[in-house]
């Protein structure tokens, strides 16, 4: 029996809730899904899992007939009925009430301009029929039914007032607003802290657990996160450019997986491979009591009036010598990207001081100052939002040399330009295109291109690796690893991913609410964790 038609779930008739057969999806000439068939049944879990550009989320979007400009064929069954064959009409009947969907990014999902409550009441009184303060009633009830904290004042808040994982929750309120038979969750934990990602998963869980019970609710996991999978699902299907190339029980899959793609999943976790640090390596950078406050506004006045300030980071000190890496973990919110905008001196501070090779950073005058920015460079995380789209390669990388290295010629420039592009497994060919034609592992390699050209001493790190797939992470992190050896760099690397830092880091800095309660070697905080809050990100992070 072929993998794609293997372990298809029935109901107590003998048919799934929801079939997939022989599908196919294509853009033009682009093939994206290429005939799959897959069955959900009632009250199962079953995750679809692949890297970036697999078919996915294309699939999802099939099945709510959401696809715009696309070729598609086979058929899609729910609950016996064609959903090719229904008219648009029927199909936004049927969209958040009977198949609901939750989105991987909640704050391009939600409407800005619309408290959560408004939005939440809107798919009620659209699918039910109900008054709008019932409706409201409701939302009230669903928001604390996913644990936001007094829902009562959250059902007035708007999308850009809420954290990320409060605005996952609403999202999941949202879903579960008309009581749908059939969930699809697109990457629902993908941009969560560890400690949020496990809660969002215990909810999912619990929910599915009561709506299994009571109206025998199904979901349908799309992500690439194996964690999670694990500890979701019931059955994995495996996609690989737009082949369904495995599907079983979660035990079998990962215990005994038969196909190759399947297995370079499984395998590919961070893996460490760093070299210590000589004991004789100097400091690049010294931090100490650096603290950051930002001013706060009174409520109900506008304009520049303010009463007080709030502490983004407190009393934290942090060195990083050379050829070493030192890891700065938290939650979202801690203080982790502040703290560094300060160590670069790109955040005005409070108090403290921040000394760069021996000499503090205010002393840096006029051409020093100069070669102190190109002697400190940053990757962000996502490295395509922090380029501009009309910028060539070429421009993109070369524009640091063109600042600090005007002496250089064009053909020098662009030799430079080609000699590390050819370091992180790049060639000439790239310097006439624009990142919108990268996959996102290559626009990660073109960042890390663009703050090497100019040999740094220290290298910032924000979250490189967060939007990447498993494998292709792990490319970038064994790159960023030769990279260091070879030049003998200074990482401060910012994450929330323990098992990335614990790959990457030789000393950890961890971070709550501004402050920094814990610095250790990165194997003394992984095996011996004073701090109780270490403790606790080590615990959500074993529970993936």
């Amino acid at each position: 029996m072929s993998a794609a038609h293997s372990n298809q779930a029935m109901d107590a008739n003998g048919a799934p809730l929801l079939s997939i057969e022989g599908l196919s999806i294509a853009f033009g000439e682009t093939v994206a899904v290429n005939d799959i068939t897959l069955a959900i049944g009632r009250g199962e879990r079953v995750a679809l899992v692949g890297e970036s550009g697999s078919g996915k989320t294309v699939t999802a979007l099939a099945i709510l007939r959401l696809l715009r400009d696309a070729q598609v064929s086979g058929a899609i069954r729910f609950a016996g009925a064609d959903l090719n064959a229904k008219s648009e009409r029927d199909m936004r009947a049927l969209r958040g009430s009977d198949i609901a969907m939750i989105f991987q990014e909640p704050m391009t999902a939600l409407n800005p301009l619309y408290t959560i409550g408004e939005q939440i009441a809107e798919t009620i009184v659209a699918h039910d029929g109900v008054a709008p303060a019932e409706a409201r009633r409701r939302a009230v009830a669903l928001l604390a039914r996913t644990g936001i904290a007094e829902p009562n004042k959250r059902v007035l808040s708007y999308p850009h007032q809420l954290s990320g994982g409060q605005r996952q929750r609403a999202m999941i309120a949202m879903a579960l607003a008309c009581r749908p038979r059939l969930l699809l969750a697109d990457e629902p934990t993908t941009a969560l802290d560890v400690t949020i990602r496990a809660q969002i998963v215990d909810l999912l869980l619990e929910l599915q657990r009561e709506e299994a019970a009571k109206r025998g609710m199904a979901v349908l996991l799309i992500t690439h996160d194996l964690n999670l999978v694990r500890r979701f699902a019931e059955r994995v299907a495996v996609m690989e450019h737009g082949v369904l190339v495995e599907c079983g029980p979660v035990e079998r899959i990962f215990e005994a997986p038969q196909h190759a793609y399947t297995r370079r999943l499984i395998e590919s976790r961070p893996r460490r491979s760093v070299q210590p640090v000589l004991p004789i390596s100097p400091a690049v950078l010294e931090a100490r009591d650096v603290s950051v406050a930002f001013r706060t506004r009174l409520p109900g006045m506008r304009g520049w009036f303010h009463s007080g300030s709030f502490a983004a980071v407190s009393n934290a000190s942090v060195a990083v010598r050379q050829g070493e890496t030192l890891g700065i973990v938290g939650e979202s919110g801690s203080g982790k990207s502040t703290l560094a905008m300060a160590l670069l001196g790109l955040q005005r501070t409070a108090f403290g001081t921040i000394e760069f090779q021996g000499q503090p950073l205010a002393s840096y005058r006029g051409r020093a100052k100069t070669e102190l920015r190109s002697n400190m460079q940053v990757v962000f995380q996502d490295p395509f939002s922090s380029r501009s789209p009309r910028h060539t390669i070429e421009r993109i990388v070369g524009e640091g040399l063109a600042l600090h290295r005007p002496e250089l010629g064009a053909a020098a420039r662009r030799e430079k330009i080609v000699a590390i592009l050819r370091e992180v497994g790049m060639d000439r060919t790239v310097l006439a295109r624009y990142p919108h034609e990268f996959s996102g592992g290559q626009r990660q390699r073109i960042a890390i291109a663009r703050a090497l050209v100019l040999e740094p001493r220290l290298l910032v790190l924000d979250e490189p690796t967060s939007a990447l797939d498993v494998s292709i992470q792990q490319q970038v992190l064994a790159l960023l690893s030769a990279l260091q050896q070879k030049y003998n760099l200074a990482f401060i690397f910012i994450s929330h991913d323990l098992a990335v830092i614990g790959a990457m880091a030789h000393r950890v800095a961890v971070m709550q609410d501004g402050a920094i309660v814990e610095t250790a070697d990165v194997e003394k905080i992984f095996s011996k964790p004073r701090h109780p809050y270490t403790q606790k990100l080590l615990a959500a992070s074993m529970q993936g």
